[in-house]
C-alpha cells in the first residue's frame, strides 16, 4: 500500500451470546463454512486489500485463536516487510491491563502503533463475516481529508437499534451519532470498521472526558467527541454483503447464506479468496447408500447417510440411515446410524450415538464442543 495503513483486528471479545460454542473459544475463533474460522475473512480481507502489517488483539480464551494465526502465512502476513503481531493485555508495575472496551485496547497498545510508525491505522472487528476492499476505503478517507472514516451500511429499520446510528450531511459527513438508540433516527449503521489518521487517534485516546475518565469505547466515548470537537468525521457507504455473527441465529444464517446460490457472499468467487490453514485431510468419501444435496462438505468427511442443505466441517462422519437437515456439523464430529439432525449447530468433536434426534426444525439446537449424546463412545 503506498502510505503504511496497520491493521488493528479487534478479536478478543467472549462471544457470550453464542452460548455453549464459546464456552472454551473466543467468538473469532469460531468454526465457519466448514473450513474456515470466522476470522479467516476480516484476515483475508486485509491480504486481498494489499495491507502487509497487522496485529490481532485477544483476550478471552485465545489459544486457539493464537494457534491458528500462527505467523501468518496463509494470509501472506509473514512476509520481509510485513507481518502480523499477536497482542494480548498486560500487567505493569502500577497498573492492570485488561481491555475495558474497544478504545482502551487500542489505547493500550498505543506504543506498538507508533513504533510500526503507521500514517493511517485501520480498526477491525474480527468476528464479522463480509468481503470489503479496505484499500478503496483508505482512497475515500484521504479524499476527504478526514480524521475518521467509519465505513457504513444500511440495516432494517427494526434492527437499526442494535448498531451505532448516524446522520450525514450531503457529503457523508457525519452530523450525529448514535450507539444503539431505542428510536434511531436513520437506518445508517456502523459497521465498526474505521480508519483513523494516526494523529487523531492518538489524540482523542489521550484526552480524558469531562469527569476525568479516559475513552473507553469508539462508538460511546470517541466518535460522539470528535463529531462534537467537529473534527472531520466521514462515512464510507458499503454495498455488500456483510453480517455481525454474534448470535446463534445469525452465525446459522450466515452458514445457511453461503449454500444459497443468490446469496452475495460467494466464497467461490477466485478474485476475492477467503484464505485459511490448509490441514491437508483426505478427499471427502460419498457412499453409494449415501444422499447429498444443497451442500457444502469439505475434505475428511465420511457420508453415509442423508445430507440435505447442510455444512459439514472437516473430519465429520455421518452414519447409515441418518439424516442431516438445514444444520451446521463442526470438526472431527461422529454422528452414528439412523441419527435425525435437524436445525442443529453441533459443536467440534462431539460423538452422537445411534439412534438420536436433536432439533425440531423449527428452533436452532446447539450442542457445545468435545459433548456426547446418548451415550456414544
Amino acid at each position: 500500500m503506498k502510505d503504511m495503513m496497520l491493521a488493528m483486528i479487534l478479536a478478543g471479545g467472549q462471544g457470550s451470546r453464542l452460548g455453549p460454542l464459546t464456552r472454551n473459544l473466543a467468538k473469532p475463533a469460531v468454526p465457519f463454512g466448514g473450513k474456515y474460522r470466522i476470522i479467516d475473512f476480516v484476515l483475508s480481507n486485509c491480504a486481498n486489500s494489499k495491507i502487509r502489517k497487522a496485529a490481532v488483539l485477544t483476550q478471552y480464551q485465545p489459544l486457539i485463536l493464537n494457534e491458528h494465526i500462527g505467523n501468518g502465512s496463509p494470509w501472506d502476513l509473514n512476509g520481509r516487510d510485513g507481518g502480523v503481531s499477536i497482542l494480548q493485555p498486560f500487567a505493569s508495575a502500577t497498573e492492570e491491563k485488561w481491555f475495558k472496551g474497544t478504545a482502551h485496547a487500542i489505547y493500550q497498545n498505543l506504543p506498538y502503533i507508533e513504533a510500526v510508525d503507521a500514517e493511517y491505522v485501520l480498526i477491525l472487528s474480527g468476528d464479522h463475516v463480509y468481503k470489503m476492499n479496505y484499500e478503496k476505503m483508505l482512497n475515500f478517507h484521504k479524499e476527504k481529508k478526514a480524521a475518521l472514516t467509519i465505513a457504513v451500511i444500511e440495516v432494517p429499520w427494526d434492527e437499526a437499534s442494535r448498531f451505532g446510528i448516524m446522520a450525514t450531511d450531503e457529503n457523508m459527513f457525519i452530523t450525529e451519532f448514535a450507539e444503539k438508540p431505542k428510536e434511531p433516527k436513520s437506518n445508517l449503521a456502523s459497521m465498526g470498521i474505521y480508519i483513523f489518521s494516526f494523529d487523531a487517534l492518538k489524540k482523542y485516546l489521550t484526552i480524558k472526558d469531562e469527569n476525568g475518565d479516559g475513552m473507553i469505547d469508539f462508538g460511546h466515548d470517541v466518535i460522539p467527541r470528535m463529531i462534537k470537537d467537529q473534527e472531520a468525521v466521514v462515512a464510507y457507504p458499503f454495498k455488500g454483503y456483510w453480517k455481525d455473527v454474534g448470535t446463534i441465529e445469525s452465525l446459522w444464517e450466515a452458514n445457511m447464506d453461503l449454500i444459497d446460490p443468490d446469496s452475495e457472499l460467494k466464497i467461490q468467487d477466485q478474485s476475492w479468496r477467503i484464505y485459511s490453514v490448509n490441514h491437508t485431510m483426505p478427499p471427502q468419501y460419498i457412499t453409494s447408500d449415501a444422499k447429498v444435496r444443497e451442500s457444502l462438505i469439505v475434505e475428511g468427511c465420511i457420508v453415509h447417510g442423508e445430507v440435505c442443505h447442510s455444512v459439514l466441517s472437516m473430519g465429520v462422519r455421518i452414519g447409515k440411515g441418518s439424516l442431516v437437515k438445514d444444520s451446521i456439523i463442526m470438526s472431527n464430529t461422529v454422528i452414528g446410524d439412523n441419527c435425525v439432525i435437524n436445525k442443529a449447530m453441533i459443536g467440534e468433536n462431539c460423538r452422537i450415538a445411534d439412534g438420536q434426534t436433536i432439533g425440531d426444525g423449527q428452533t436452532i439446537q446447539v450442542v457445545a464442543e468435545s459433548s456426547v449424546v446418548g451415550g456414544a463412545e
